[in-house]
């Protein structure tokens, strides 16, 4: 008799990126180099204040636009309250402020 011990497998999620549109990132990036010296500590997501009333993730969002999955990004990044919590506590100095508006303005037209 089998055990049903509450486990179950989680589905894979493998990231093609050569299947992926990489331009919107590239210009981001071109934009504002210093998003490469990004190391994803996460140090943006823990103090932002978007993030503790809403669902709001820089992190996620960062990382969804260098993979160059850009859907429903935009509407997230509305979400931001700009309020520089997040670019006062980056190790490396990002100024995530500046991020946010440069991916809204490159994603929006997309």
């Amino acid at each position: 008799m089998a055990t049903n011990f509450g486990f179950s497998i989680s589905k894979p999620r493998v990231i093609d990126m050569d299947a992926n549109n990489l331009r919107k990132s590239d210009d981001i990036l071109a934009s504002m180099p210093q998003l490469q010296s990004c190391i994803g500590c996460g140090a943006c997501t823990a103090s932002c204040t978007a993030g503790n009333l809403t669902s709001f993730n820089f992190r996620k969002v960062h990382t969804l636009v260098r993979r160059g999955e850009y859907t429903g990004v935009y509407e997230e990044l509305n979400k931001c309250m700009l309020c520089g919590k997040c670019r006062l506590l980056c190790p490396r100095g990002i100024n995530t402020r500046a991020a946010v508006m440069t991916i809204k303005r490159t994603l929006g037209d997309f």
